[in-house]
């Protein structure tokens, strides 16, 4: 079986890079996305933070070049607890909270350069045109039980 997830939201905060005992880099950072939607009359806006984890050269790629308040889309998979479900945690107010993870196997830039450093010409118009790029994995790359193999060539596509 297999199941994917793509996000589109904001990073939430600056990407930390690590490193495992074996020399291999991991990334994680936090992407938020929201909705706008009306309950009786009142307009409810909605925010889901998701925790984004990235390995290998895609965990180098994002420790370079996301930052805080990024927009993304980040396409991979959910990892969940033994049972199947988002993974739960204590809060300090003693209150249950759910942690929804994904493992990224594929990152791409959606701010625009001008957007991400607050440049726009006179007219407001963003300076650049375009995203700034997209990251993906090697066939190895993906840490625990990812083992995706992804060619961004389209070279081994059966069809």
């Amino acid at each position: 079986m297999f199941h994917t997830i793509i996000i589109v939201g904001n990073v939430g905060r600056d990407p930390e890079m690590r490193y495992t005992p074996s020399g291999q880099a991991v990334t994680s950072f936090s992407v938020a996305t929201s909705r706008n939607y009306k309950s009786q009359g009142q307009t409810i806006k909605e925010t889901i933070w998701f925790r984004v984890t990235c390995w290998g050269r895609q965990a180098e790629y994002a420790s370079n070049y996301v930052r805080k308040g990024h927009k993304i889309l980040a396409e991979g998979r959910l990892v969940a607890d033994a049972s199947g479900n988002p993974r739960t945690y204590t809060r300090s107010d003693g209150t249950i909270g759910t942690s929804f993870e994904i493992t990224a196997s594929n990152l791409q830039l959606l701010s625009s350069r001008a957007e991400s450093e607050g440049g726009y010409n006179n007219n407001g118009y963003s300076q650049s045109n375009g995203s700034m790029g997209t990251a993906y994995a090697g066939s190895t790359d993906m840490g625990p039980g990812g083992n995706y193999d992804i060619d961004p060539d389209g070279e081994d596509i059966p069809f």
